[in-house]
């Protein structure tokens, strides 16, 4: 395409472009699963606690032919003062990102978010990353023939050529693994949920009401701060951010799905997976409505899998095969009677997170996706 203008969001006509790309991108993928308007809207708000501790500029591809302009493509450039203050070093991200199948456009997006950044003394760039990694991030660059699940990225095949084309090197892999089922556990599963009961271990399923839903919110913050500190690009969020996102996502949790792991009544381990509502958002084209909720309502019937999105033990009762059991328990709760539930996918797990890795693996999970965060020098 020629005439091509790359412009900083400034009006909102502008930021009703910026969130118009993806439909323009995707309009004709039968896979892609159209995020909700208002949730990524909200992500620009000044109420986002992002902007406590971060920066950030959105910027458009504008095409000027035709009878109107219209956006073609978009990226957003940030800086995330904690992961700065993490590494001990300038590094900025990019998010956000969609374009239509031209390189130059796409070139263009990256050269001026890195100029942004370059601007603001970053010395290298690292994304897709929208804000943080408990955020959207990643390139999928491997398994394009299946819908993703829920909360997890989706891409045409063709971004990961535009970054290498753009000479952007690989940063980290992570997998999606794929659960059928329709198969036993190993026994020593069953066995180890057996010895961890006997060790004095009580398992329960998560409550997802009142003061006691917030209270195992609290204890869940607490767990992923203790457990996963030391993920790679991860930043701290405070617990009103953890709160704001739990009390999102309340609604859609099958406590079947949730067990969690206690000892003394202290928290010391779960198992955290949603149904796949993926599967009704997708007939629901981004916009809840009232017509948009009638068919989200219609179509979670035809909910048949689940995304399981973290399993987390505390490193000192792993000797009691809390990480075990926990898998025997979410399993067993995907096929209990009454559940709909065929497959699961557990994502995403990095590349380098052998420990994990090999546990899935031997609980029968398999690698059919892999997903992929670049980086860039500015110097």
């Amino acid at each position: 395409m020629t005439n091509i203008e790359i412009r900083a969001v400034t009006t909102s006509k502008d930021r009703e472009m910026f969130l118009d790309v993806p439909k323009l991108v995707y309009a004709d993928d039968p896979l892609w699963v159209s995020p909700l308007r208002s949730d990524v809207a909200k992500q620009f708000a000044t109420s986002n606690p992002f902007f406590d501790y971060g920066t950030m500029q959105q910027f458009i591809a504008v095409s000027q032919e035709g009878n109107k302009p219209q956006a073609v493509g978009r990226i957003v450039a940030a800086i995330n003062q904690r992961l700065i203050e993490r590494e001990g070093k300038n590094i900025g991200l990019f998010g956000f990102f969609e374009c239509i199948p031209d390189f130059t456009i796409a070139q263009s997006l990256f050269n001026r978010a890195c100029q942004w950044l370059q601007e603001r003394e970053m010395i290298r760039v690292r994304g897709p990353i929208d804000f943080s990694t408990h955020n959207n991030c990643f390139f999928l660059v491997d398994g394009f023939d299946s819908a993703p699940t829920v909360m997890m990225p989706y891409n045409p095949s063709y971004y990961p050529e535009f970054m290498e084309q753009d000479g952007w090197a690989k940063a980290k892999d992570g997998y999606a693994y794929d659960f059928p089922l329709d198969h036993s556990l190993a026994a020593k599963f069953e066995k180890s949920y057996r010895i961890a009961c006997q060790s004095g271990i009580t398992f329960r399923p998560l409550r997802t009401k009142g003061e006691g839903f917030e209270q195992d919110v609290k204890s869940l913050y607490d767990l992923f701060n203790r457990a996963f500190v030391d993920n790679w690009s991860s930043t701290p969020r405070s617990q009103e951010e953890f709160l704001e996102e739990a009390k999102s996502l309340k609604s859609l949790v099958d406590p079947d799905l949730f067990p969690v792991a206690e000892d003394q009544g202290q928290m010391v381990g779960f198992w955290m997976a949603l149904p796949d509502y993926n599967i009704p958002l997708k007939q629901v084209g981004g916009q809840l409505n009232w017509l948009g909720i009638l068919k989200f309502l219609w179509y979670r019937r035809q909910i048949n899998q689940a995304r399981v999105i973290a399993m987390c033990s505390l490193p000192e009762y792993r000797r009691k095969m809390i990480p075990l059991a926990l898998i025997y328990l979410g399993m067993q709760g995907g096929i209990k009677k009454g559940k709909p539930y065929k497959r699961a996918e557990l994502s995403w797990v990095f590349e380098d997170n052998l420990s994990s890795r090999k546990l899935i693996e031997a609980a029968g999970g398999k690698i059919y996706k892999t997903y992929r965060i670049y980086e860039k020098s500015l110097i």
